[in-house]
């Protein structure tokens, strides 16, 4: 964390300066106190001069607090955007199996909820802390000089009652977590069902999901009655145990006022001091356990940020090598791969497969055959694990990912819009492009026709994932994006699949002008999209088992890719 707070530590030590300066004159008013009792009783002349006194130092307190809390406050959120914005920037860095093993919400949790903490503590529990030590150490200084007979008495008093005092508060700290933890339980009930309402409904499962929220509540609320018990004993031991400890110091300082060992005025300052001392020992374990929940977002933090990045974005060229002449543009050879949380399931073996620039190349197969694998391979989410994969006659390894990406174009089955307008989903392919362009890009995916209907045009926002769209309209949103991007090489994992027939027809059009001259590769289960091919690949276990046109393939009998086809005419 010091490399984040590092170039604001100037307004960080005089965050500290001000604290210490506001903790040394909180504890100089019970001294004050006690010399305007004493001056009550011995030298009444004294009293003004010391009510001055302590309104002056009332009126420094409130500057050292306000000034402590204002550097402190400055330090802690500056520092703590840089953390934010260098732990977003890392895991945007992060390769994709990372994600595939990680929760989003444990991820924006991170980002949240540990980072909240530690904003918590820069800003009030470390200053609390720091305080809570001054004024322990300064009163029971204090305490001794005034008396060292009181101070050992009371020093044999108050650490067992404030011992106790934080045993029953660590029970009552217990309590309240599972309490949070149930009514979270009990939360998650009601998200889960109310999202999946129409399952529930079309299952008729709504007594069972009333039985589940009945059995949550009643859960927190057993769990809250039992801590509403413990903190009612503990208010109990705190009138009895603190107020009884009080007792006990007045009447052996009483004693001692009696024998002439003590004035009256001392003896309030050490009853106020004591409380001081008290209310700080008693809250040091709450404080500690604070620092100790720090330490753990701490360490969470520093392992997210201890992952390994893909690579280095900041020094990539955008620019591809030159093609090497004669060479595919995409040429997979002898490639065996299994994903890395299941290495003894592989998907691809001895994988052999050439696309020569311009060429349109259908995948086919089973499900599980390596179709959508031969696609993360190639945008490189994926490394191979044996064999070689080359790019324009270029080992894939030795063209930084950032590079290659930049020249393709990717429409998946699932198209993931962002929640912003239409607009920004198409101009996602080229930021830079200009209007013209965008609205180019829609004319070519067909979706111009579409976006003109809306009130709002390019601007339309359509909602988390592109919701208020249809799903031909989502796909030709990103088709537009993709002819936007002008790739060298475009990738189609099943785009018209889940498409009605109407809906198809458009996104096919689209998707035949925006292959056009340009090297493609098809995942596709509809004869429609494969037959126009150049070329078909027909994958069985993880290998190429037929490869041709779509006529060539025709003619061979028993042939994998002629029982497709046989399959989709019935």
């Amino acid at each position: 964390m010091y490399v984040y707070i590092r170039p604001f530590q100037a307004e960080f030590l005089l965050g500290m300066l001000f604290l210490l300066l506001s903790s040394s004159s909180n504890l100089a008013f019970p001294a004050f106190l006690g010399d305007l009792v004493d001056a009550a009783q011995n030298d009444p002349s004294q009293i003004n001069p010391i009510a001055l006194t302590l309104g002056a130092l009332l009126l420094a307190q409130a500057v050292f607090s306000f000034g402590r809390i204002v550097f402190f406050e400055r330090v802690a959120q500056r520092a703590l955007a840089a953390l934010r914005q260098a732990m977003y920037s890392h895991l945007i860095d992060l390769p994709l199996p990372f994600f595939h093993n990680r929760r989003v919400g444990e991820l924006t949790s991170r980002l949240q909820s540990d980072i909240g903490v530690l904003q918590e503590t820069f800003t009030s529990t470390l200053a609390e802390f720091i305080r809570q030590i001054v004024v322990i150490v300064g009163g029971i200084a204090l305490l001794t000089y005034t008396s060292w007979k009181l101070t050992l008495f009371m020093l044999a008093i108050l650490p067992v009652v404030v011992v106790l005092a934080v045993v029953f508060g660590s029970r009552i700290r217990k309590y309240s977590k599972q309490v949070q933890d149930a009514s979270a339980d009990s939360n998650t009930v009601v998200e889960e069902s109310l999202s999946a309402i129409a399952t529930v409904k079309a299952y008729t499962n709504e007594n069972r999901e009333r039985d589940r929220y009945k059995t949550s509540t009643l859960n927190v609320a057993r769990l809250a009655i039992t801590g509403g018990i413990l903190r009612g004993g503990f208010a109990s031991f705190l009138i009895l145990g603190l107020f009884g400890a009080l007792v006990a110091v007045v009447w052996k300082g009483t004693s001692l006022i009696s024998t002439g060992e003590l004035e009256a005025g001392q003896l309030f300052s050490f009853v106020i001091y004591s409380g001081f001392i008290g209310g700080s020992i008693g809250g040091m374990a709450d404080v500690y356990a604070r620092l100790q929940k720090a330490v753990g977002a701490t360490e969470a933090l520093l392992d997210m940020l201890d992952e390994q990045i893909e690579e280095s974005s900041e020094a990539d060229s955008k620019e591809l090598p030159n093609a090497v002449p004669e060479h595919a543009a995409i040429s997979f050879n002898g490639v065996d791969f299994a994903y890395p949380s299941r290495p003894d399931v592989p998907v691809l073996n001895g994988f052999h497969l050439e696309i020569a620039p311009g060429m349109q190349v259908a995948l086919v197969g089973p499900s599980g055959a390596g179709k959508t694998t031969v696609v993360q391979l190639l945008l490189r989410f994926q490394e191979i694990q044996a064999g070689q994969l080359n790019f324009y006659g270029h080992a894939a390894h030795s063209i930084p990912k950032q590079t290659w990406r930049s020249q393709i174009a990717w429409v998946p089955q699932d198209v993931v819009l962002f929640g912003h307008s239409i607009r920004e989903n198409i101009a996602y392919g080229r930021p830079s492009a200009s209007e013209e362009d965008i609205i180019q890009a829609a004319k070519e995916a067909n979706a111009w026709e579409f976006i003109q209907r809306f009130p709002e045009g390019l601007d339309t926002q359509i909602g988390e994932r592109g919701v208020q769209l249809s799903g031909g309209q989502r796909q030709r949103i990103a088709i537009a994006r993709a002819v936007l991007r002008n790739p060298h090489i475009l990738l189609l994992d099943e785009a018209t699949s889940s498409l009605d027939a109407e809906s198809e027809s458009l996104v096919q059009e689209a998707l035949q002008r925006l292959m056009a001259d340009r090297t493609s590769l098809v995942i596709a289960h509809r004869l429609s999209t494969v037959r126009n091919a150049d070329r078909i690949a027909f994958l069985e276990a993880g290998q190429v088992v037929e490869f041709g046109s779509h006529e060539e393939l025709m003619q061979v009998k028993g042939g994998k890719y002629r029982q497709f086809v046989d399959q989709q005419m019935r």
